[in-house]
C-alpha cells in the first residue's frame, strides 16, 4: 500500500515540473518551498530526485533537466511533461467552497485576485460548480466577537477590547484600529493596531471577552504594515532566544509546522530530528514539549530542560507515580 507522505510527494513531483515550466526566468527555491508547503531541504530533495526521470531510455536527452542560478531554479528540459495535474471533484468543490467564504472576509486586500481565481475555477469544475455556496466559518470564534468585529471593519470604527493573554494568564483592555480578518488553520485572527503598545498585533477572537465598536474611526497609522500569515501567524523576533529540541520521528510535523532552524536529521532517536527554533516566550516552549508527550527532547537552553523535567515530575507525583531519583 502507498503511503499517504509517498502519494503526496508524487503528486508533488509531478507538479513542480509544470509549475516551473509556467515561470521560464527562474524562482527562488524558497518560493517555491512555500507555494508546494514543504520545507527547503524537502524541496532540494524533490528536485534531486527529478534529475533522474524523464523518458524510456533514461540517458543523456531523456531525463528531466533543471538548472540553478544562485537560490533560483528553473526547468532547462521538461521530458514531455507540461501538463499539469487536473482537479478532481472534490479538490474543485474544496477550492470553491474557500474561495467564496473567503470572498465574504471584511478588509480582504486581494477581492479582485480572488474573484479572478474563483471564475477560473468554476468554469473547469463545470457541473461540479453548482449549488456551491460559502460556508459560515466560526471554527474557535465567538459568534458574536466576530460579528462585532466584521461591523468594525465595515464601518472603518475603532474597537475596544477585553482580551486574555495566555502567556501571562491575565486579561487586558485594548483600543485598536482594526485592519484585516484573517482564518488560519481554523482560527480566526484580528489585524490591527493596538495603540497601547504602538504596533500591528494579531489577537485570536477566542480569546477576546468583550469588543465594541467605538464612535470613532479607526486610523492606523502609515507605519501599520499587514503582516504576511501565509506561511503561519507565528514569527519571532529575530534576536528571541533560540531553543534546541531534538524530535522522534513521530514529532517530524514541528518542523513544518513552525518556523524553526537549523533543521538536521539525527539517529538519536532513530529517524529523528534536530531543530532550533526562536521564541520570545520560554514558557511556550515548555507547553510544547510537554504536549509531544516524550517526543520531544530539550537541549537548550538549561533553564527550559530543567523546567520540562519538573513539570514532568509534578505530573507524576499528582498521580502518585513513584519518580525516579526523587
Amino acid at each position: 500500500m502507498t503511503s499517504p507522505a509517498t502519494s503526496e510527494r508524487m503528486t508533488r513531483l509531478l507538479s513542480l515540473v509544470p509549475y516551473l515550466t509556467a515561470r521560464p526566468e527562474g524562482v527562488p527555491l524558497g518560493e517555491v518551498a512555500r507555494d508546494f508547503g514543504v520545507p527547503e531541504r524537502q524541496l532540494r530533495r524533490d528536485l534531486e530526485l527529478l534529475w533522474m526521470c524523464g523518458l524510456p531510455g533514461y540517458g543523456p536527452g531523456d531525463l528531466i533537466d533543471l538548472a540553478f542560478e544562485g537560490d533560483r531554479v528553473r526547468v532547462t528540459f521538461t521530458a514531455g511533461m507540461v501538463r499539469p495535474l487536473r482537479l478532481t471533484t472534490d479538490e474543485a468543490v474544496a477550492l470553491l467552497v474557500a474561495l467564496r467564504t473567503l470572498l465574504d472576509l471584511p478588509g480582504l486586500a486581494e477581492q479582485d485576485a480572488v474573484s479572478r481565481a474563483l471564475a477560473k475555477v468554476s468554469a473547469a469544475a463545470g457541473h461540479a460548480a453548482e449549488g456551491v455556496t460559502p460556508v459560515a466559518l466560526s471554527v474557535d470564534a465567538r459568534e458574536q466577537a466576530l460579528a462585532v468585529v466584521r461591523e468594525g471593519l465595515e464601518r472603518g470604527r475603532a474597537l475596544h477590547l477585553h482580551y486574555y493573554v495566555p502567556t501571562r494568564d491575565e486579561r487586558t483592555e485594548r483600543t485598536v484600529d482594526p485592519m484585516r480578518l484573517h482564518l488560519v488553520d481554523g482560527r480566526w485572527y484580528l489585524e490591527a493596531w493596538s495603540r497601547e503598545v504602538a504596533g500591528v498585533r494579531l489577537f485570536r477572537l477566542d480569546r477576546i471577552d468583550d469588543v465594541r465598536v467605538l464612535d470613532e474611526p479607526a486610523a492606523p497609522p502609515p507605519q501599520a504594515a499587514p503582516r504576511d500569515v501565509a506561511s503561519g501567524v507565528y514569527r519571532p523576533a529575530p534576536d528571541a532566544p533560540v531553543v534546541r529540541l531534538r524530535l522522534a520521528r513521530t514529532a517530524r510535523w514541528v518542523a513544518e509546522y513552525y518556523p524553526v532552524e537549523d533543521v538536521r536529521e539525527v539517529d538519536d532517536p532513530p529517524g529523528g530530528l534536530a531543530v532550533a527554533l526562536r521564541t520570545a516566550d520560554l514558557a511556550w516552549a515548555r507547553r510544547l514539549v510537554a504536549s509531544l508527550g516524550g517526543a520531544a527532547t530539550v537541549d537548550e537552553p538549561a533553564e527550559v530542560a530543567q523546567a520540562v523535567v519538573a513539570d514532568a515530575r509534578a505530573a507524576l507525583a499528582r498521580y502518585g507515580v513513584p519518580v525516579p531519583g526523587a
